[in-house]
């Protein structure tokens, strides 16, 4: 029989009005952000609910906004007695997996990744950094051509292998936009400028990085009940001392998000649950390998449908 695999979408999956439909109807779903809100002081889930979309986009808004929706649909699946035999996210949805699996209390993952946010917006100052969607480059040949242009001065790095042709780069606002120029010239289509408030999983993120270490060192991370897949090395860890110095380098290294499906499907899984807003993840895991079967748990209609 083929294996679960729960996973968590990250930023950019959010959309004022999630989640609501599970916390009119759910108690174990409205707890979850009640509970938010009493943990960061502030009404988080009007914000969730109510808006406005340019404050939820705020990184530092956006990603407890994400974790407190995901784990909201993880209660609703749960009502089911549906269990994964492995779970992962895709970079902040790394901290809802690791919900999933016992790892983090809720509590310290939403306090975790509010702060991660802010870290991660007061590490480059606006307009320095950049970020691009790179379509129809192979992997290497644009890690060789990022290499060559931060040897040149201007930092730019593989940022997130989403799957094959989408390759996501990261760095200084200089190097993402020469990449960006030259995509052409390794056989890309062509790079898109993404929205986004910094460089996220670059070097650039190492101060983010240091900063979240600190708060890392503060909270429990118990042993998961199942093994979780992380972003930084695409295979699945334990040990909670790995767990804590692995979501610290996460900030500045590539979401091996490709990498990681692949390990999971090799390891037996042929059901892939995505459990949060939108269906990113769904998507992307359908370019990877066609042949698996993917669920979303994106309202309260399919986490009712159990499948």
């Amino acid at each position: 029989m083929g294996k679960i695999a729960f996973v968590f979408p990250g930023q950019g999956a959010q959309a004022v009005g999630m989640g609501k439909d599970v916390y009119d109807a759910l108690p174990h779903s409205r707890a979850v952000f009640e509970k938010g809100d009493e943990v960061l002081g502030f009404p988080l889930s009007r914000l969730i609910f109510e808006g406005p979309d340019s404050e939820l986009k705020q990184t530092v808004n956006t990603q407890p906004a994400l974790v407190t929706t995901s784990a909201a649909y993880l209660e609703a699946l749960r009502q089911h007695g549906v269990n994964p035999d492995y779970v992962a996210g895709h970079s902040l949805g790394e901290y809802s997996a690791l919900v999933a699996a016992g790892a983090l209390a809720y509590e310290d993952a939403v306090s975790l990744v509010r702060l991660r946010g802010r870290f991660m917006e007061e590490a480059v100052p606006g307009g320095q950094g950049a970020m691009a969607a790179v379509l129809g480059a192979e992997r290497e040949a644009l890690a060789e051509l990022c290499r060559s242009i931060s040897e040149a001065g201007n930092a730019v790095e593989l940022a997130n292998v989403n799957c094959p042709g989408q390759i996501v780069i990261s760095g200084s606002k200089a190097g993402v936009e020469e990449a960006a120029q030259r995509i052409k010239e390794i056989g890309g289509k062509r790079a898109i400028l993404l929205e986004v408030s910094g460089p996220f999983h670059s070097s650039l993120m190492k101060e983010a990085a240091e900063r979240l270490a600190a708060e890392l060192g503060k909270v429990t991370i118990n042993t998961p009940s199942v093994p979780v897949v992380v972003n930084v090395n695409a295979t699945a860890v334990t040990d909670p001392d790995e767990i804590r110095e692995l979501l610290m380098q996460q900030v500045f290294s590539p979401v091996l998000w490709q990498d990681s499906v692949e390990w999971l499907i090799a390891a037996g899984v042929d059901t892939f649950v995505e459990i949060g807003p939108g269906s990113v993840l769904a998507g992307l895991i359908r370019k990877i390998d066609k042949t698996v079967k993917v669920v979303n748990i994106n309202s309260l209609e399919s986490a009712e449908a159990g499948w």
